[in-house]
């Protein structure tokens, strides 16, 4: 699976970023695909032999997968640049996944809830064999070891840390919209209106002191922005690089499962209100 399969195209570029996001969950449908496959073929063999042989091919599809999240990552932080105020309210996004956004996507602590929600279903599923004292190898999300456990809270506390650094940077720039400078200037373009009797009339001469202002806002967006994004995708990185190579194969499907189904499900919330 090559990266830069869903890089942005001159044509996407004119459409704007929604485009390129719509190529980007037809391109994660299709990486599903191939990660239930892999992990079906290791079922499969697990009755025979531990499946070593497809170590190899599971690295390399992880590796793609990860590839691909690369890619959307890098595309989405060249249109921050551009229009940071749509990432960070993203109009191809439905009302519950806007609902349950941390600064323009995915809380990145929430992988670990996912991480742990999928490894308790599958060591559920072989629970019956373990009551009975059997020694049960999955080599999925079930069996994780001690060490990979010790590994994951780490990283878990790492990346809570991270994220509530960003969100105070967040809360700060957020603050400074009611700053002497945002409350001056509200005050002096409401007077104009009020002697005007509410017309714009002379307004045009502040029009550049106010654009220059709010893009002092919107480059403080982007920058923070782009530190949550890094953040997410580091998460992403840094889990799978804990677990072994069948192991991420199930992690990522979970992740692929719920972002592709909470967006389906957010759409035909949305369309029945119209």
């Amino acid at each position: 699976m090559a990266g830069d399969s869903i890089a942005p195209e001159p044509e996407h570029e004119k459409e704007g970023f929604q485009a390129f996001f719509e190529c980007w969950l037809s391109q994660q449908n299709q990486d599903l695909e191939g990660l239930v496959v892999a992990s079906k073929r290791h079922q499969n063999k697990a009755a025979d032999d531990n499946g070593d042989d497809d170590q190899v091919l599971f690295s390399s599809l992880v590796e793609g997968v990860m590839k691909h999240y690369e890619c959307y990552y890098n595309a989405k932080s060249q249109w921050a640049k551009q229009n940071p105020l749509e990432m960070l309210s993203p109009p191809w996004r439905s009302s519950l996944e806007d609902a349950f956004l941390w600064l323009g996507g995915w809380r990145p602590s929430m992988a670990f809830h996912l991480l742990y929600s999928k490894s308790g279903m599958q060591l559920e599923a072989c629970f019956a064999e373990l009551m009975r004292g059997l020694s049960l190898s999955t080599g999925d999300l079930g069996d994780l070891s001690q060490c990979q456990l010790t590994m994951l809270d780490k990283l878990q506390r790492r990346t809570i840390q991270e994220e509530k650094h960003v969100s105070e940077k967040m809360a700060k720039l957020q603050e400074t919209m009611a700053d002497t400078t945002m409350v001056e200037l509200s005050h002096v373009v409401s007077e104009m209106m009020r002697n005007n009797n509410g017309h714009e009339e002379g307004i045009d001469d502040h029009e550049k002191r106010v654009e220059s202002t709010l893009a002092s806002k919107e480059e403080g967006l982007e920058k923070i922005l782009h530190k949550a994004d890094d953040l997410r995708l580091r998460t992403l990185n840094n889990i799978t690089q804990i677990l072994s190579p069948i192991q991420a194969v199930h992690f990522l499907i979970a992740a692929a499962e719920l972002h592709l189904r909470l967006h389906d499900w957010g759409k035909m919330k949305d369309a029945s209100r119209y």
